[in-house]
């Protein structure tokens, strides 16, 4: 039998990866070795030596564009399985049932995963005409709601490089596949602090989403709708922020479990150079919203 867990250079190797790993998780962007070779006072070679082991174990990826590392898939699986285990998912299930069941279309939370948009619960509408996403649902940033709530948080470095390489994808006649205007979209995202989608991913499709905070004024997490464009409309969908906005809180206040829910930032902290003057989120101009 191995005695491996009882040996002190083991544990100390366990425990400067764990310390890695937390580095990374709270980080703002994906890290360079230099930045987690000072977050940790290690040596450099000892720092290298625990990313590739992390790598190869899945735990940590590097990012295709760049130097830089961020979780890994066996990393995300494992966080989104505690997640899903927690006690605390069954009031943020009832938080999105009672959304739903006051604007009547399905709502979602969701979280920002590597450069997707992870949908992390979900309730559908009783509508037979519906969108139907699981959770578990990975979707692209560049057009969808959360997706522009997530991108409008980052420096325009950081958002590039999470998108990659222009053109993006494209997936209806809609589809925004180019970065500068996605950056005038993402401008009007951080006016109304709203994000939006107009059959951008899918077709008949239309959505908006709303931050959850955390302890900081970080976005952490969004609370989205979705309903056919047959049935509502973007201006449609603003009357419903409301209510997204109350589930958001109820979320946020179980993920900062320390946070009195009345403390939670109203906006989030952004980039000083996406900042623009302040306005009730409710109080959406028409023209803040993409036709």
């Amino acid at each position: 039998m191995s005695h491996d867990a009882d040996n002190p250079a083991t544990e100390s190797i366990a425990l400067r990866a764990f310390a890695m790993l937390e580095q990374i998780v709270n980080a703002r962007g994906p890290m360079s070795l230099d930045e987690l070779t000072s977050a940790l006072a290690l040596p450099k070679p000892t720092v290298y030596r625990i990313i590739n082991l992390l790598k190869e174990a899945g735990l940590l990826r590097r990012e295709s564009a760049g130097k830089r590392y961020s979780i890994g898939p066996r990393l995300t699986s494992f966080a989104i399985d505690l997640w899903r285990s927690d006690t605390l998912r069954v009031q943020w299930h009832s938080a999105l049932e009672q959304a739903v069941a006051e604007i009547g279309e399905s709502c979602n939370l969701t979280l920002l995963e590597s450069n997707k948009v992870l949908y992390l619960d979900r309730v559908e509408t009783s509508h037979p005409l519906r969108l139907h996403l699981e959770a578990g649902t990975r979707v692209p940033l560049h057009c969808t709601a959360s997706g522009k709530l997530f991108l409008m948080n980052m420096s325009e470095a950081a958002a590039r490089r999470l998108l990659g390489a222009e053109p993006y994808e494209r997936f209806t006649a809609k589809t925004i596949t180019e970065f500068d205007p996605l950056r005038a979209e993402l401008d009007k995202v951080s006016v109304t602090g709203i994000g939006t989608h107009d059959c951008e991913r899918f077709d008949d499709s239309v959505a908006i989403a709303v931050p959850v905070y955390g302890r900081n004024g970080e976005i952490i997490a969004a609370v989205a709708m979705h309903a056919p464009s047959s049935r509502a409309s973007l201006q449609t969908c603003l009357s419903y922020v409301p209510a997204l906005q109350r589930a958001a809180a109820i979320i946020a206040s179980t993920m900062c479990r320390d946070t009195d829910e009345s403390t939670l930032p109203t906006r989030a902290t952004r980039p000083e150079k996406r900042s623009k003057t302040s306005r009730s989120k409710t109080d959406v101009p028409a023209a803040a919203i993409r036709k």
